[in-house]
């Protein structure tokens, strides 16, 4: 099976940002104990703060890859043009983020993500990636 993990902007300050927030690990550090847990698994990772080249690579993916866990970041709220992209394509998206985003800010509270998603998962730290692998593996 083939999953494609991509992060969007800030997340690759993961274990140095915010850490109250997001932890400690970096993400390449967690990708490579998920890669070890599930060897069957063929993952892709792509990370951008840049928003058109998330769309790109949802684009790319999303017509070749089984399933897409996204955590399209500060775009969730701002993107209309990933939402569309998430609905233009093949592939499963579940949208995930770290922190449980409805706890924050108003702003937050709205996705352009979350109604083009098979599912979301919000709050349960990088945990989240792996409930997300797990969905997509049992579909």
């Amino acid at each position: 099976m083939k999953i494609a993990i991509i992060n969007g902007p800030n997340l690759n300050l993961l274990g140095k940002r915010e850490t109250d927030i997001y932890g400690n690990m970096p993400f390449g550090k967690y990708l490579e104990s998920l890669k070890a847990k599930y060897p069957n698994v063929e993952f892709h990772y792509f990370q951008s703060n840049v928003e058109g080249e998330l769309i790109d690579e949802i684009q790319r993916v999303g017509f070749e890859y089984d399933g897409i866990i996204l955590n399209p970041a500060g775009y969730t709220h701002t993107s209309v043009a990933i939402g569309d992209a998430i609905a233009a394509i093949k592939a499963p998206v579940v949208e995930v983020h770290i922190s449980n985003v409805h706890a924050r800010e108003e702003f937050r509270k709205l996705s352009h993500v979350s109604g083009k998603s098979a599912g979301s998962i919000f709050g349960l730290g990088l945990t989240g990636y792996e409930l997300a692998l797990t969905y997509l593996l049992s579909r």
